[in-house]
C-alpha cells in the first residue's frame, strides 16, 4: 500500500504549509512501513494523471469545509472509488459499499469538532483495515465491481452536462 499526498499552499496560508511540513516529517517516520510520496506543484496536469491513476481516492476535509471535490467526481469517471468524510459532492455521490466508503457519520455535532475529527480519523484507520484494503487485496471481483457502479453512477451524474443544466435552470432563468 503507498500514500500519495499531493497539493500546496497559498504562500500565506501558514496552516497549509505546515500540513504539508507534517506529511514530510510523517513520510520519514514511517518510511520503514508505509510508502508515502508527496508530489509537489499540484496543478491541473497532475491533478489529471492522479485522478485517472489512482485505486482509491481518500478524501479528508475537515467538515463542512469542502468546497465541492471536484477531484473526486473526476475520479469517479476513471471508475476510482471514493473514501471520504460526508460532505460536498459526497453526500450526494456516497453509496457505501457500492461507490466507496464515508468515514464518519453524516450529520456532525459542530460544537466539538475535535472530537469528531478524532472520531473521524479512528474510523479511517478501522475502516481502511478491516474493510477497504481487505476488498482490494483479496476480493478483486468485489472491487471492480465497486469501480464499474462508480462509473455508473458517478460518473453518469457528476458531469459537466448536469451542471451547466443547473446552472442554466437554477442561476439564470
Amino acid at each position: 500500500m503507498q500514500f500519495i499526498f499531493a497539493g500546496k499552499a497559498h504562500p500565506k496560508d501558514e496552516p497549509g504549509k505546515d500540513l504539508i511540513r507534517r506529511v514530510f516529517h510523517f513520510a520519514r517516520q514511517l518510511k520503514d512501513q508505509i510508502s508515502i510520496a508527496y508530489l509537489e506543484n499540484y496543478d491541473m496536469e497532475l491533478g489529471r494523471l492522479l485522478t485517472s491513476g489512482v485505486d482509491l481516492w481518500l478524501n479528508t476535509p475537515l467538515r463542512p469545509l469542502e468546497a465541492s471535490g471536484t477531484s473526486g467526481m473526476k475520479a469517479a469517471h476513471n471508475g476510482v472509488p471514493s473514501f471520504s468524510v460526508l460532505d460536498g459532492w459526497w453526500i450526494e455521490g456516497h453509496i457505501e459499499g457500492v461507490t466507496g466508503w464515508s468515514i464518519g457519520p453524516g450529520l456532525i455535532d459542530r460544537s466539538d469538532s475535535d472530537r469528531m475529527n478524532g472520531r473521524d480519523a479512528q474510523e479511517l484507520y478501522h475502516k481502511l483495515r478491516t474493510v477497504v484494503v481487505p476488498i482490494f487485496y483479496r476480493d478483486r471481483e468485489r472491487w471492480v465491481d465497486i469501480m464499474r457502479q462508480t462509473i455508473a453512477f458517478n460518473a453518469s451524474f457528476f458531469n459537466t452536462h448536469r451542471m451547466v443544466q443547473q446552472y442554466a435552470a437554477q442561476a439564470y432563468v
